[in-house]
């Protein structure tokens, strides 16, 4: 394995340390609940749902996080404003996890920011996503909540290598006017999470991946991603999932080696249901880094490692 020459920030969000050299801090996982499609809601405007469904997704992934040491964050997911308000009240109800508040329609993340400070948790709070679509009118509302911690997503339309990805960070693209962390700045973002912003197989995936090292070398800051997204989006095994299920679930678990090899330190793995299949290969993980990094440069595991709890 490997560490790097530049400081390694590691942030602490709501009791959860994200960051540092492999093997420092385990890797934090986000299951993703009430996404587009997900069979539990019922009524994704209202924010309807099968709570007692709900319930045990939350708390399986709660408890695959004491079990292997690998801390848990809830990524909520929403189309609209009255649902995020449920949805983050509920999440928030059953678990002390940390949560990011997700959606595509910009306002919908905004009102989930308002109410999370509104009920006292802005500290557990992830903003997901600043990223190159951001309107002048979210801008100006991140600036004014100025919460501290953020998603900040490295995807460029215009250029899927490494050099576009570090541009949307550094530069002005499109039509922002500076680049995203110099944004963060502005905006009282102190703590962003840089997300690789994984892009389809054959569309840049490899270059999203190896981004992970890149951007932990140039910057020291938490970094990771929705790995998953790639073996999710690859055409020929959606079509070989039809015959064999099992194939697919094994590509998607392994995929989030890829870039924890690579540096990651946090994963947005996809589905919560698919914490039990996801937590034990990125404990796996962590207790190959965690060796290395004991053996050749002392870096001394904590007592909640996998490398301590499942040996």
């Amino acid at each position: 394995m490997f560490v790097f020459e530049k400081e390694q920030l590691i942030y602490n969000i709501g009791g959860v340390k994200i960051g540092g050299n492999l093997g420092e801090t385990p890797t934090v996982l986000a299951g993703t609940i009430f996404y587009g499609g997900h069979k539990i809601v019922e009524d994704a405007k209202k924010g309807r749902f099968d709570k007692d469904t709900a319930k045990s997704l939350i708390e399986k992934q709660d408890e695959m996080s004491v079990t292997t040491g690998n801390p848990a964050l809830v990524q909520i997911f929403s189309e609209s404003e009255e649902a995020i308000i449920k949805y983050i009240d509920f999440v928030t109800d059953l678990s002390d996890a940390p949560f990011l508040i997700d959606s595509t329609e910009p306002m919908v993340r905004i009102t989930g920011l308002r109410h999370a400070e509104e009920i006292g948790l802005l500290d557990q709070t992830i903003y997901n996503s600043l990223n190159i679509s951001a309107t002048k009118e979210e801008i100006a509302a991140l600036g004014e909540i100025r919460h501290d911690c953020a998603i900040v997503l490295a995807f460029n339309p215009q250029d899927s290598t490494i050099a576009g990805r570090r541009a949307v960070l550094e530069n002005a693209v499109l039509d922002q006017e500076k680049g995203l962390l110099a944004l963060c700045n502005d905006i009282g973002i102190t703590k962003p999470l840089i997300d690789t912003a994984i892009t389809a197989l054959g569309a840049g995936a490899g270059s999203s991946a190896a981004f992970t090292f890149v951007a932990k070398t140039l910057y020291g800051m938490p970094t990771g991603s929705g790995v998953h997204n790639a073996p999710s989006s690859w055409s020929w095994l959606r079509k070989y999932k039809k015959t064999n299920r099992e194939a697919f679930l094994t590509a998607d678990a392994a995929s989030n080696l890829i870039v924890q090899m690579m540096g990651a330190d946090f994963v947005l793995y996809g589905p919560i249901e698919n914490s039990e299949r996801v937590f034990p290969v990125v404990a796996m993980g962590d207790i190959f880094v965690s060796e290395s990094g004991y053996l050749e440069f002392g870096i001394e595991p904590g007592p909640d490692q996998p490398f301590k709890k499942l040996l």
